[in-house]
């Protein structure tokens, strides 16, 4: 049980708020690719895919910062950082959550199999980029968001121009919240030299933020226009902006704690555009 408890741990099932993160942009996809009527095995296996592929990242992400996590001190806990699990279990690990989610694709058509690859490397890579470049937050909203390019080829055979909008909006939007969540580790990340989106807007982080969180809005508003969504839809972008503005309202003073609730908060961001969405195809029907 004390082995279990540590590759719980390793893949973050014990903090499901990336689940969430994750899911929601694949489950705007799916909604409004099927118009409401998602297909069920495709559905079941995108859902499944989230839940292993935010796992399997997880587990990377420990493998590949094993050397840096034990100078944050956020992260000098985890089970691989502190000798709990070794190496070896962890890429292990990787790969059966990896070949899992690739066998559950197999059964979709060609051109989301071959999408997936794209998916398994931008989530493999994307641990890597803290030390290259200021934008690892941009390459994580890239992985998070290659789902939604994903659904739709499952769903409908193509990838439609509104795909790609919901992709950038899903960039936007997770370079948001995962700004917040740098801010968080700001300080330690500036002594042992990992970049991040927090560390290159500096004082201007706040306006940053805002700034990208209203550039998802006007996305998100695009989609509308362009599929002819209705009120629901619109009421449901009304409550994401409502926890917008929350969400700078607690990180206003740049609280590590404030900002990691500010960060936990995005699930309902994700949730309201959902919502909205789904009202929309349900009334419509």
């Amino acid at each position: 049980m004390q082995r279990l408890r540590q590759y719980i741990l390793l893949t973050r099932f014990d903090r499901p708020i990336g689940i969430f993160l994750l899911l929601w942009p694949t489950l705007w996809a799916l909604w409004i690719a099927s118009e409401g009527q998602p297909d069920l095995w495709v559905a079941t296996v995108f859902v499944l895919g989230v839940v292993l592929m935010r796992s399997a990242g997880c587990v990377i992400n420990d493998y590949a910062d094993r050397d840096i996590d034990r100078y944050v001190a956020r992260t000098s806990d985890r089970p691989l950082t502190a000798g709990r699990v070794t190496t070896k279990e962890t890429l292990l690990l990787f790969a059966v959550l990896s070949l899992t989610a690739f066998a559950l694709v197999l059964t979709m058509n060609l051109l989301t199999i071959l999408l997936s690859f794209v998916g398994a490397a931008l989530a493999a890579s994307y641990p890597y980029m803290k030390r290259h470049t200021y934008l690892p937050q941009v390459y994580l909203g890239l992985a998070f968001g290659w789902a939604v390019p994903m659904a739709f080829a499952a769903q409908t055979g193509s990838v439609p121009t509104v795909a790609w909008l919901l992709l950038i909006a899903t960039v936007l939007w997770a370079t948001a919240y995962d700004t917040m969540y740098a801010m968080v580790d700001r300080p330690d990340d500036m002594k042992i030299g990992v970049k991040s989106t927090a560390i290159l807007f500096g004082p201007a982080d706040r306006a940053m933020i805002a700034i990208i969180q209203a550039l998802t809005l006007v996305v998100l508003v695009t989609v509308g226009v362009k599929l002819e969504l209705g009120g629901y839809y619109y009421a449901g972008l009304a409550v994401a902006v409502f926890f917008m503005c929350y969400q700078q309202y607690l990180i206003q003073n740049r609280d590590g704690m404030l900002c990691f609730r500010a960060f936990l908060n995005n699930q309902w961001v994700g949730a309201a555009v959902f919502v909205g969405i789904a009202l929309h195809y349900y009334k419509a029907g």
